[in-house]
């Protein structure tokens, strides 16, 4: 029977640090292989591929996993359209003991590389619109794909350090947010044992190379896609008054919408909602049927975000309302897209900030501040009931970043055709930090 996580924390309180693999004999087999993990980063850098089109990606890593002496469960996963999704995760169990899983995500973005290094990705692939497009690592995925090898082979080489069983969980369509539920919806837990525990990681150029931050709580927001579209009365561009124009009405909605946050939301709770399409038309003496627009909605708790949610449809419905549009050709109102917020628990995250000081040094350790991004590493939690533990890996140059924050100019990030992470020594801090926090609540 696996031990509950009440259990599993009381045991990591007394665990003494000695009880696992020793730093310096830990730091001494990661410097080790750097080479290997650099090579690794390397090779996925340059052959990214697309959320729902990971079989290179997908296929190397089940091959390395099964190198370790993993066992490996391939092809998890069924999106909502029914189609297979590329989802795996290797066991490999040491006795008697806990449960935990590692996740990484594998996928890489519509983004065409502009940083001019020697290694940048110039790999092209059919996007699902059939449109050609570059594709880039640009959220750094290749970076936690190669310190999840990295850990892995780690924990495999030093089975007389921990007891237990570990759980690699690699995940496609993180960018979609559509892996995660895949591989719940088919029936993940079933498959492989329940974990007690999520562990996860992220890159990032908000922190220097070499590296961490975590904290407790929210660590990133809900993230909720939103789509408004007005249906109107078309017409001639010369005669308006012939028709119910939608445009005018989503370009009334986009001003009144701001409010929902500076006049419905407490100021002590964050959330964003930004406009990020506008659809309508075909040409300019022409008053269209329809206008779209395209939004996202962020928040940290599920009453802000049905705050959110419900203040669109009321401020929609309310500005067709004002310009007489008949109740059958009110706002069509849909939300293709969710996640919910990312949220550390406090006694893992406590833990994880203890072991990764006592394994980088507490200058390498800071507190990570929330951000509005959004993940979907939460949906393997099970609806909150796993809990999670997840911090932040350094990858911006110390320099540059002393230097962003002298000027205010940011650097570039993830999702920046310009996201160049110097990934030395962020491989190696992050091998190290996981798989000592690994260790430790494998005891």
């Amino acid at each position: 029977m696996l031990r509950s996580f009440a259990a599993l924390v009381a045991l990591v309180a007394t665990a003494p640090l000695s009880a696992q693999l020793p730093t310096p004999e830990l730091k001494k087999q990661v410097e080790a292989m750097r080479p290997a993990l650099d090579a690794t980063y390397l090779q996925l850098h340059r052959a990214p591929e697309l959320s729902r089109q990971e079989v290179k990606t997908s296929a190397f890593v089940a091959d390395e996993l099964k190198k370790l002496g993993y066992t490996v469960t391939a092809h998890i996963g069924r999106y909502e359209d029914g189609s297979p999704a590329l989802g795996l995760v290797g066991v490999l169990k040491n006795g008697a003991g806990p449960t935990i899983l590692i996740r990484t995500d594998m996928d890489a973005l519509p983004v065409t590389e502009s940083t001019g290094l020697p290694y940048a990705s110039k790999v092209h692939a059919t996007n699902p619109q059939g449109q050609d497009v570059g594709v880039m690592h640009a959220c750094g995925h290749d970076t936690h794909m190669s310190v999840f090898l990295g850990v892995a082979k780690i924990l495999a080489g030093n089975r007389g350090a921990w007891h237990g069983t570990v759980e690699m969980l690699a995940q496609p369509a993180e960018e979609v947010i559509a892996g995660a539920k895949a591989m719940m919806a088919d029936r993940l837990y079933d498959r492989v044992p329940r974990p007690a525990v999520v562990l996860d990681m992220h890159d990032t150029n908000n922190y220097a190379t070499g590296t961490i931050a975590t904290a407790p709580g929210p660590l990133l927001a809900s993230s909720t896609s939103v789509y408004v579209t007005f249906h109107g009365i078309g017409a001639h561009g010369s005669t308006p008054a012939n028709g119910k124009d939608p445009i005018v009405m989503g370009a009334e909605f986009v001003v009144l919408a701001q409010a929902i946050v500076s006049r419905q939301i407490p100021a002590q709770n964050p959330a964003v909602l930004t406009v990020g399409t506008f659809h309508a038309g075909t040409k300019n003496n022409i008053i269209p049927d329809d206008a779209t627009l395209g939004l996202t909605l962020r928040a940290y708790d599920e009453p802000t975000r049905k705050t959110l949610v419900d203040g669109v449809t009321r401020t929609a419905n309310a500005v067709a309302a004002a310009y007489n549009v008949a109740a059958d050709k009110m706002p069509t109102i849909t939300i293709p897209e969710q996640t919910v917020p990312t949220v550390n628990d406090a006694s893992l995250a406590a833990k994880l900030r203890e072991t990764a000081v006592a394994t980088l040094g507490a200058d390498k350790v800071e507190t990570a501040t929330p951000i509005m991004g959004s993940e979907d590493v939460p949906f393997l939690t099970d609806n909150g009931s796993i809990p999670l533990g997840m911090f932040w890996l350094g990858v911006a140059d110390p320099a540059a970043l002393a230097e962003s924050h002298r000027t205010g100019k940011p650097l570039p990030n993830i999702h920046s055709p310009l996201f160049a992470p110097v990934y030395e020594p962020a491989l190696t801090t992050g091998v190290e930090t996981m798989s000592a926090f690994a260790m430790r609540l494998l005891q």
